[in-house]
């Protein structure tokens, strides 16, 4: 007998009849003696629309009263998913995030979960249920209702397995493990048997939608086991996301090739060049909870210098009205100019380390496709480059060949 932790996400739930198959799916694991808290997501296009009705309200939706309108999908998921468990003989029952008491900061649409009081599903579990539990969502310690933002019930999956010390932490999904890639764009692309904890925290982080990235670092910091399946295969091993020390990571140098399309680039012309000139264009924009991704300062001439650095596609209107307002006049600079039809393309690898002319022959393979790159961040285990967004698919493709992805390994 082992304890899971089973996250299944929207599309799994999408209808009635696909959370009777999960119901089905968790009966086996019942009858097999394994304790089990079931998290759950909204059903598929479900947050979507509750966005859309919110916005037909109030274009610019109140934070606090837009996550008690998006908290509703997942309530929905696990009554439905509790009665289901019910008319297979199975004890079972459902909670939202307030209920079992999992309790976030308070930055609406985005909060984090600062702790969990597991005393209620730890009674439940040794009377003999299976709990369910609303994924991506909480309250503040005012008790107000959050939400963990999109991919939220990963998070609350992997924070409910550390807190339960559970033996296991299972991601069902519409896809069958991690890829080196996404099949949708390189079609030879392969499925990972295991990845380490960095790689995913990489992918996920770049552009991978398969988790959710605070989940990958919940994960990861309290050494959660986690396993990424399809709800919709019956067997599968799926992709184990472990630690680089228990394998052998001489090879493959490359594990995978990550793209994210929802980047735009900001630029600001003729900034003064001084000390604390960064802290005084960004601290504004973290002030405005608007997360900054690659930055560039070039070097100075003339007293100036140019600063460029890459905001969620989603944060670029803000992130421009707070430059032009506030800062652009307050530093002194000529200009902002930005654009948001740009992707970021990585290579990713832990075995990067202990190899030499990576980022050589990653920017070799896109000058030959005539591929220019207009930005460029490495670390030990990646390297990123942003390019023009009609030029991505192709940059994916062709890196993964030329770094022999699409070979078994």
């Amino acid at each position: 007998m082992a304890f899971f932790v089973q996250k299944y996400g929207g599309t799994s739930v999408g209808s009635t009849e696909r959370i009777k198959n999960v119901a089905r799916r968790v009966a086996k694991f019942r009858a097999a003696g394994h304790d089990l808290v079931i998290v759950v997501s909204a059903m598929s296009g479900e947050t979507n629309r509750l966005i859309s009705l919110a916005k037909e309200i109030q274009p610019d939706p109140d934070p606090r009263e837009l996550d008690v309108i998006l908290s509703t999908g997942e309530q929905v998921s696990i009554g439905l998913l509790a009665m289901a468990l019910h008319g297979l003989g199975i004890k079972a029952k459902s909670y939202t995030g307030s209920q079992v008491s999992i309790t976030t900061d308070n930055a609406h649409t985005k909060a984090r979960i600062l702790k969990i009081d597991e005393d209620r599903i730890r009674a439940d579990l040794a009377a003999g249920y299976v709990i369910i539990v609303a994924g991506f969502q909480g309250r503040d310690e005012a008790g107000n209702i959050t939400t963990l933002g999109r991919g939220g019930s990963d998070t609350t999956a992997v924070a409910l397995a550390a807190a339960l010390k559970a033996d296991e932490c299972q991601i069902y999904t519409d896809v069958n493990g991690i890829y080196t890639t996404d099949p949708r764009v390189v079609p030879e692309a392969r499925r990972l048997e295991a990845i380490t904890f960095e790689e995913m925290l990489e992918m996920a982080s770049l552009g991978s939608k398969v988790l959710q990235i605070r989940s990958v670092e919940f994960a990861g910091k309290y050494k959660v086991k986690l396993r990424v399946l399809s709800s919709f295969e019956e067997d599968g091993e799926g992709t184990l996301i472990t630690f680089e020390e228990n394998q052998n990571m001489e090879q493959p140098i490359i594990s995978g090739i990550a793209f994210n399309r929802d980047e735009s680039k900001i630029t600001i012309v003729g900034v003064p060049d001084h000390p604390g000139i960064a802290y005084q264009i960004l601290g504004p924009v973290a002030d405005a909870n608007i997360d900054v991704d690659m930055i560039i300062q070039n070097v100075g001439h003339d007293g100036t210098t140019d600063f460029s650095f890459t905001v969620n596609r989603n944060e670029y209107a803000n992130t421009m009205k707070i430059l032009e307002e506030q800062i652009l006049p307050h530093i002194g600079a000529r200009e902002v100019i930005g654009g948001n039809r740009i992707a970021k393309v990585s290579v990713i690898g832990v075995g990067m380390r202990s190899h030499a002319g990576i980022a050589s022959k990653m920017f070799r393979v896109l000058a030959e496709e005539g591929i220019n790159i207009q930005m460029i961040a490495t670390s030990e285990i990646k390297v990123s480059v942003v390019v023009d967004e009609k030029y991505m698919e192709l940059a994916v493709r062709v890196l993964h060949k030329a770094f022999e992805l699409d070979q078994a390994k």
